[in-house]
């Protein structure tokens, strides 16, 4: 056969696949139906396994891998479609549409925020971002900021996760895991670091250089050119800058932002030491309770992925048929388990569409763990 006549064979074989196809999805119709009414679950991995093996052994070793894959994908779709059809049960779709009912059209410009570390840090900076007149309570970690919104001592808590040149903030994507709160808006700041020390310090003469692990990572260049000097992680950068104020040491700088100089009347040795110019921190804004404001257009998730190849592929993939666009994945690792991650997806998604929402009832049926994080807009 020449390739005019191979397509045409193909084009006949594609036209009753096709049918076939309709078929199976019509009975796929059936099972859904017969699985609502007796509230059996849409995935059936043992089921599908049964399948897959039996299809391998009847293709041959040749085409065996061809047909799982092909197999995998038609199972993909078919639960899909089962979901599709069931009728809402109170699943995390009510949950987000209760949300966009219950947020304010507008978001706050005054309230109250935890904010980790000390007058002068960025995450004060950030928090006069979001909402222009905060009231901050300062708290002394992370952690803190996260149990001070879990408890309702503050309506809102900020909170870095990732650094365009130093990565993810590790410890915030784990307090996702161990608190209950939502994310409801993000942005990104621009950080410059500054060495200060006391009026009168020079830089030779400086043994120590105190900041956050985080900014420290972002100066290791200008940490390298100084290898004689001792460096010393601390939880806060504006907190390294109050340390210096505090030690009366002229040997000893802080690597913070130029307005923790004026604040606490210190020199600038160096500016701008941070390996970019491009440097910005990603925040996010976290509240209990879900809230959806308008302009929303960034879906936050984390999943916990079952065991078996094409797991992740099979996640991504669902994203990918609706045409939406993945932002970050990330994996940590599950608390208390030996090599076991959670992936934390963030997915750009401007249209409130049924699809999403089907999606998401989908995610939360078929995983053992699943987080709905939240839905908002980085400003």
């Amino acid at each position: 056969m020449d390739l005019n006549e191979c397509r045409e064979k193909i084009n006949a074989i594609d036209d009753s696949m096709l049918k076939l196809f309709v078929e199976r999805m019509q009975v796929a119709r059936d099972v859904a139906q017969y699985k609502q009414e007796h509230h059996i679950p849409v995935s059936n991995p043992t089921r599908e396994r049964e399948i897959l093996v039996r299809m391998a052994k009847a293709a041959g070793p040749d085409l065996g891998g061809y047909i799982q894959r092909l197999y995998t994908m038609l199972f993909e779709v078919s639960r899909a479609y089962q979901h599709e059809l069931k009728q809402p049960n109170g699943g995390i779709s009510t949950q987000i549409k209760k949300a966009y009912s219950d947020t304010p059209a507008e978001f706050p410009n005054m309230a109250t925020v935890a904010v980790q570390g000390t007058g002068g840090a960025y995450s004060e900076f950030a928090a006069e971002r979001f909402f222009g007149l905060p009231e901050i309570t300062w708290v002394r970690s992370f952690s803190g900021v996260a149990q001070a919104v879990e408890k309702g001592l503050c309506k809102y808590g900020i909170l870095p996760v990732e650094n365009s040149n130093y990565g993810t903030v590790g410890a915030v994507y784990d307090l996702m895991q161990q608190h209950k709160f939502h994310v409801v808006r993000s942005l990104k700041l621009h950080i410059a670091h500054a060495l200060l020390a006391l009026p009168g310090a020079k830089l030779e003469n400086i043994k120590e250089i105190v900041s956050h692990e985080q900014a420290l990572g972002q100066c290791e260049k200008f940490l390298n050119a100084h290898p004689s000097i001792k460096v010393t992680a601390v939880e806060n950068t504006a907190v390294a800058a109050k340390m210096v104020v505090e030690s009366n040491r002229n040997d000893i700088a802080a690597i913070a932002g130029k307005n923790c100089a004026k604040l606490y009347n210190l020199a600038v040795l160096s500016d701008d030491v941070q390996n970019s110019p491009n440097n910005y921190t990603r925040f996010i804004c976290i509240a209990k309770d879900l809230m959806i404001f308008p302009g929303a257009s960034r879906i936050s998730l984390l999943l916990s992925l079952p065991h078996r190849p094409g797991a992740l592929y099979s996640a991504i993939a669902k994203f990918a048929a609706l045409g939406l666009n993945l932002l970050k994945l990330e994996s940590r690792p599950m608390p208390g388990s030996d090599f076991e991650f959670r992936f934390y997806f963030d997915v750009a998604v401007t249209d409130r569409s049924p699809a999403v929402l089907r999606l998401m009832d989908e995610l939360e049926a078929e995983l053992e763990n699943f987080t709905f994080l939240g839905w908002y807009s980085e400003v």
